[in-house]
């Protein structure tokens, strides 16, 4: 294998902003969500965003409430929210990046904990094929409640990146990886050339202990009243 692969992120990396903060106050202004159910997903885009988050207790805990909903509905939506809240956050040196590595012949992948729903719009607007995700299982069009492997968080990242190496005849000891999280540090580990994106307090530590050299991406203006992250308080309304 003699390939090289770019891999990225997607939240605070080829997206300026956290896509789940984003999809929280859509489903907030729309009366989705409990005031409770917002509490709960705001503690645990905190624990994400510093690495303390269980990853896939949570994963467990969502799936469940969407256990039996059809999925192309969600999709649908998710297109929507993509369009409405996220297009608009996709960072000029992602893009950028990707350019580069498609001009230099590598591969390049979306590596991200995330599941499809926002992944797809997201991949299509960057051109990309490749997307390493936390997968869903799907029967007969409706959600099981259940994911297809590991999730795609912590070392799980290292499960399907490898998995995709062997496939695609990438060397992993070659390859980039781009993210911003404290959570990445097996995959950053795993690869010969890691990047720290927009880090979080403890990979930013992280980063100066090993001597990576830290940068700050960002999307371009959107306007000064734009809100970035999650803009509604549960329990305000």
């Amino acid at each position: 294998m003699d390939g090289i692969a770019a891999f990225f992120d997607v939240d605070h990396t080829v997206l300026e902003v956290n896509s789940g903060s984003k999809w929280v106050g859509y489903q907030w202004r729309r009366g989705q969500l409990t005031p409770f159910q917002g509490l709960l997903a705001i503690k645990w885009l905190v624990q994400y965003r510093f690495g303390l988050l269980d990853f896939e207790s949570m994963t467990e805990r969502i799936l469940a409430s969407y256990q039996g909903r059809a999925v192309q509905p969600i999709y649908d939506e998710v297109q929507r929210f993509f369009e409405q809240e996220v297009a608009w956050s996709i960072c000029r040196e992602a893009r950028e990046r990707i350019a580069e590595h498609r001009t230099q012949g590598h591969v390049v992948a979306l590596l991200t904990s995330a599941t499809r729903f926002v992944l797809l719009p997201l991949a299509r607007e960057l051109d990309l094929q490749h997307i390493l995700c936390t997968e869903l299982e799907v029967v007969d069009g409706h959600l099981s409640g259940r994911t297809l492997g590991p999730v795609c968080y912590g070392h799980g990242k290292v499960i399907r990146a490898e998995a995709f190496a062997k496939e695609h005849g990438v060397d992993l000891s070659r390859s980039f990886f781009y993210t911003d999280s404290v959570s990445d540090l097996p995959m950053l580990e795993r690869v010969g050339q890691p990047r720290v994106i927009n880090p979080d307090p403890r990979l930013r530590r992280q980063a100066a202990r090993r001597g990576w050299v830290a940068q700050t991406w960002t999307a371009p203006p959107r306007g000064a009243a734009e809100v970035k992250d999650v803009d509604v308080e549960p329990g305000t309304r």
